[in-house]
């Protein structure tokens, strides 16, 4: 029978415990740092695994900075709606004038395409919207400048 000492008691004064290079055997592998660090000269070979992924560089996808608006049609709306509806209790802010609409409806909205709105007065119904129109605001005939004459100062004696 042959006795051996614990493998642990026999690399006593072993610097490397029978791993080899005292790099190795760190728990971590031999890597040299996270990820691709640590490769110096030899990154460009590992360039072309990361390649594949695409996902790793760069920006990917839309990101909208607006808010997102849900929409009905006219038709959906004619399906679905009788009398009086507030759509944006609904969660709908807005109505297009996709489809033909054959009941009479009043609807409260945020806001409505002015085709949706002429269909949706021709079948008799009544549209609220919430938003105002963003038209420009006329100027009256006292607030017209006119900029060709100078103006003159009276000077009161």
């Amino acid at each position: 029978m042959i006795i051996k000492r614990a493998k642990t008691s026999r690399e006593r004064g072993n610097k490397t415990h029978g791993w080899g290079h005292k790099k190795k055997h760190r728990g971590k592998g031999s890597r040299g740092g996270k990820g691709n660090a640590g490769s110096g000269k030899r990154a460009d070979s590992k360039k072309p695994s990361t390649w594949k992924d695409l996902k790793k560089f760069g920006k990917h996808g839309f990101n909208p900075h607006h808010k997102q608006i849900k929409v009905i049609t006219v038709r959906e709306l004619d399906k679905k709606y009788d009398g009086t509806v507030d759509l944006t209790k609904e969660g709908y802010s807005k109505i297009i004038g996709t489809g033909n609409i054959t009941k009479k409806l009043e609807v409260t909205v945020q806001t409505c395409t002015p085709k949706a709105e002429e269909k949706i007065k021709k079948a008799g119904g009544k549209v609220n919207s919430q938003k105002e129109d963003k038209q420009p605001k006329e100027v009256k005939e006292t607030e017209k400048v006119d900029k060709s004459e100078p103006k003159k100062e009276s000077k009161e004696e």
